[in-house]
């Protein structure tokens, strides 16, 4: 037995008993729509790889999950097509609307599902947001959208002078979905557009990224204010309060982020440069918003504010030439010959595999020393993000095997001794005493 009020509700939407030629129009209804759904599974197997081999040639992995998931979007979104067109091309009867009208927000949920999980969108949010698109299509069709709209924004409380109704709830939770998801959309299309472009490098292509994302973001902003129709007049005091606080309590924020974008500008810091920070040495691995990423050569990652960058003294290694010479100390004996230990210290150089060979290695004499002569093996090298001290390493234990090979020694610090008598003359003197502690004379030596 149908209640009275929802026997009437039926009546006025059109949903009468069937008669013969109702059940004839929704036949054919259920045939056009199993037709379109074969129509859209169709084309998703024929469309679908080619169009995903096309955004994945245009728009790479910058959207993650849309290009294995563009078969099924092409059914579902086909599908859905020609069922929009079915339903608005003929004055259905309310039964074979019915069914095109389900068929179609079956349709478009799925696609809508698809395509949020495709941008790794949360998998409530996709849920949601397919829901509301089914409930939304299928109660226009069967013409009870005014009755949902009409319960839910009944169900609400005031504060103040303005509602707050279930309906316009749902009506902000949808649109912040459907925004969000629009402004990822387009995020990532930009990023790899920006990407595939010749006349940027790598620096201006990451600013104009980062400018670019902004400009989505303001723009899905006020299109969302528009679209919701907030009075943005009303805001005002909090909008004033808002700017004071930013002002006072964001201002080493704010001050990073335009740091960050001075420094893309004037490229004196770009990613993959090799600088040294304070005590922080490393390659730039990306400039955020607030801070720059800088990884050492022991995997740690620091995080240095774009602001430090701006007021200290930076090193770069890498600013206009990649090309970093490498100190490398070494010291023979007196007795040893010098010329033969200068040429092995250059083959050394020149065998050691990241030296490079022009600009060629070269070696000097810097000092004579207390106990060695002091040289210095002056190496160039082409990859400072691979760190120095494994060069020096390579080329002292290649010099090591030479040395022992020719007879070259490496000195260690030594004092002579000299003992005299109480008259002053030289009895004797020992040499090789490990000792930085100067000795005097001894007065009474045997």
């Amino acid at each position: 037995m149908i209640p009275p009020a929802l026997a009437s509700w039926l009546a006025e939407s059109g949903f009468g008993a069937p008669t013969a030629p109702d059940l004839v129009e929704a036949a054919v209804a259920g045939g056009i729509a199993i037709l379109a759904l074969a129509a859209g599974w169709l084309a998703g197997r024929r469309l679908g790889p080619p169009i995903a081999a096309f955004w994945q040639a245009r728009v790479g992995n910058h959207v993650e999950g849309l290009a294995h998931r563009m078969g099924a979007l092409v059914r579902h979104g086909s599908a859905a097509l020609l069922l929009a067109i079915a339903l608005n091309a003929w004055p259905w009867a309310a039964l074979a609307r019915a069914e095109l009208g389900f068929a179609l927000a079956s349709a478009s949920a799925m696609t809508m599902l698809v395509f949020m999980r495709g941008l790794h969108m949360p998998r409530w949010s996709a849920w949601a947001a397919a829901t509301a698109v089914f409930a939304a299509i299928l109660s226009h069709a069967i013409g009870g959208f005014n009755v949902i709209t009409g319960t839910l924004d009944r169900i609400g409380m005031d504060v103040g002078t303005r509602r707050i109704s279930l309906l316009a709830v749902v009506t902000i939770l949808i649109t912040a979905i459907a925004l969000y998801a629009a402004a990822r959309l387009a995020n990532r299309v930009i990023a790899h557009s920006i990407a595939q472009a010749r006349g940027f490098d790598a620096t201006q292509k990451l600013l104009v990224q980062k400018l670019a994302s902004i400009a989505v973001i303001v723009v899905v902003f006020f299109f969302g204010i528009d679209l919701l129709g907030i009075d943005l007049t009303s805001f005002a005091v909090f909008s004033g309060a808002m700017g004071l606080a930013v002002g006072f309590g964001l201002q080493k924020t704010v001050g990073n982020l335009i740091a960050g974008i001075i420094l893309l500008m004037d490229r004196s810091i770009k990613p993959g440069d090799v600088i040294v920070v304070g005590d922080s040495f490393g390659w730039v691995n990306k400039i955020g918003v607030r801070a720059v990423s800088v990884i050492t050569r022991d995997g740690k990652e620091h995080l240095i504010p774009n602001e430090n960058l701006m007021t200290q003294e930076v090193e770069n290694w890498s600013f206009s030439d990649r090309n970093v010479r490498v100190r490398i100390p070494v010291g023979i004996a007196y007795e040893s010959d010098v010329k033969l230990a200068q040429k092995l210290m250059l083959e050394a150089a020149l065998e050691s595999p990241r030296v490079l060979q022009s600009p060629r290695p070269n070696v000097w004499m810097t000092s004579f020393g207390d106990y060695a002569l002091e040289h210095e093996i002056l190496a160039w090298i082409s990859d400072p993000e691979g760190g120095v001290g494994n060069v020096k390493s390579d080329v002292l234990n290649r010099l090591w095997v030479k040395f022992q090979e020719h007879g070259i020694e490496i000195p260690f610090p030594q004092q002579v001794l000299h003992f005299r008598s109480s008259k002053g003359d030289r009895i004797g003197s020992v040499a090789g005493v490990r000792s930085e502690t100067p000795v005097g004379g001894l007065e009474d030596a045997p």
